[in-house]
């Protein structure tokens, strides 16, 4: 594809051939555009001359960086990651016909994981995209694709389209959002769960997080297109008003929701039992999900699912009461005389919050809470998190998370401080689920909060085989 066919507006002498794209210096290839990004530790306009003899044909590049060269198409842009994620999307065409974006704190993975359920069970060819790989009946990749670059994340979409997969979730996290990795991506729909304290060892500040996920409304979201917001948080009346002055559509959810209405929540045994209200129906229904968190991440779900009008309304509200929950989320591993134990990604203060609040109704006995911090990561919230787990649960085990280059005894003692002498601290991972597990009575409940579905732990450098769920399973003998 020619240069002036994927960059209409380019103006430059040269028209090579474009035969692929990486914004990776290593991985140039003959007739290939470099995409030459700023970055954080290094620059990729540093790197032009390795691009060049690895056959380069064009280079993008950030206004006023000056390439001596005059053998090279030069695209010169303001926001360079804009524009790469443009000509990803103009480099691969095929994307699947509707594609729906969901963003938050917490949230993202369950809510792209049911919407893509109710599409299934609708008779549509759907996929979902995120933390959890790209998930369909056409194709599987396993590893976290939280909004990957642009050229990785149009390689994956025009695969999913070549496949026949017609409506794809995806997770839009606010590092992807805030560099433009989702700019190119046609957002029919996208939902908003939460917003809480998280990340802001990247974006310094709650206004800045905010302002990312911000950008997938007022930018990112197609013209004519619906935002599903929850209702019910403080970020509501804000997101509301950016995405009706684009005339866009807001469907709302929640027990303040104007469109899909939760009106009572009582927790079962095997689940919750709900009432909603939508387009002015009753439903009662018997949702198989722990914890109230999840009944909004459903609502969300069904908002998209139903936010172009052509979905079966009646059919969308019927298979709430068929969704499972998401790999490590609030995944329960094992019941019995010896108690439950649920593994669980929650890694932030709300996360933990939501799970001991959600699993409190369901137990009988004891509320076991097993958590640890990961290292350089936002360190303000360690003892924040400490609190939430001695003062939530009846036993609070303070342990290690992926500790990466920091010391994990510091991490746990930062921990160990807000939660003072309500929690015990227990040096290793494994060793600490095996412990805890030897606690478990009948009717206690166990949760292994922080990691979820994760393989592996992150200690230096090196990632280490890990599972919270086989760890489990280890130690109960199964």
């Amino acid at each position: 594809m020619r240069l002036t066919e994927l960059i209409p507006t380019y103006k430059g002498t040269l028209d090579p051939d474009i035969k692929g794209i990486t914004q990776d210096s290593r991985r140039v290839e003959e007739g290939w555009l470099f995409a030459a990004l700023p970055g954080d530790k290094v620059n990729g306009y540093d790197y032009i001359e390795d691009a060049l003899y690895l056959g380069a044909v064009a280079v993008l590049v950030p206004t006023g960086v000056t390439i001596e060269n005059s053998a090279i198409a030069v695209i010169e842009d303001d926001n360079p990651r804009r524009m790469l994620a443009q000509i990803a999307a103009s480099f691969y065409g095929l994307q699947p016909e509707k594609i729906v974006a969901v963003t938050g704190t917490n949230g993202k993975t369950s809510t792209v994981y049911f919407t893509q359920q109710l599409w299934n069970a609708m008779g549509y060819k759907a996929a979902s995209l995120g933390t959890l790989g790209v998930r369909s009946s056409k194709m599987e990749r396993s590893g976290s694709l939280t909004t990957p670059d642009p050229v990785s994340l149009h390689a994956v979409l025009s695969d999913l389209a070549a496949s026949g997969i017609t409506h794809l979730a995806m997770e839009a996290s606010s590092h992807g959002l805030h560099q433009n990795r989702l700019d190119g991506v046609r957002v029919c729909a996208a939902g908003f769960t939460n917003l809480s304290h998280d990340h802001l060892d990247y974006h310094k500040d709650m206004t800045s997080y905010l302002n990312a996920k911000k950008h997938l409304f007022e930018a990112v979201l197609q013209d004519n297109g619906t935002a599903v917001l929850n209702a019910d948080s403080a970020e509501f009346d804000m997101l509301s008003e950016a995405v009706l002055k684009r005339k866009c559509r807001v469907l709302s959810y929640g027990w303040k929701g104007r469109d899909i209405v939760l009106k009572s929540l009582q927790p079962t045994p095997q689940g919750q039992q709900i009432e909603i209200e939508v387009g002015g129906q009753l439903y009662n229904l018997n949702i198989p999900l722990v914890g109230a968190f999840q009944v909004m991440n459903a609502l969300c779900a069904l908002g998209l699912v139903i936010s172009d009008g052509k979905a079966s309304l009646k059919e969308a509200v019927k298979y709430l009461e068929k969704l499972t929950g998401a790999p490590g989320r609030l995944e329960k591993i094992s019941g019995g005389h010896t108690g439950a134990v649920y593994i669980d990604y929650a890694h932030t203060p709300d996360a933990l919050e939501n799970i001991l609040q959600a699993l409190r109704p369901h137990t009988q006995g004891r509320l076991i809470c097993l958590i640890g911090c990961g290292g350089d990561r936002d360190p303000h919230k360690r003892p924040v998190m400490g609190k939430i787990a001695a003062d939530l649960s009846d036993l609070a085990v303070i342990t290690d998370d992926n500790s990466r280059s920091e010391a994990p005894e510091k991490i746990r003692a930062a921990m160990m401080e807000g939660a003072g002498s309500a929690a015990i601290e227990i040096a290793g991972r494994r060793e600490a689920i095996q412990w805890a597990v030897g606690q478990l009575q009948e009717g206690d409940v166990l949760v292994l909060a922080g990691k979820g579905h994760e393989q592996g732990q992150i200690i230096g450098d090196r990632i280490l085989p890990f599972d919270d769920a086989g760890e489990a399973r280890k130690a109960m003998g199964l």
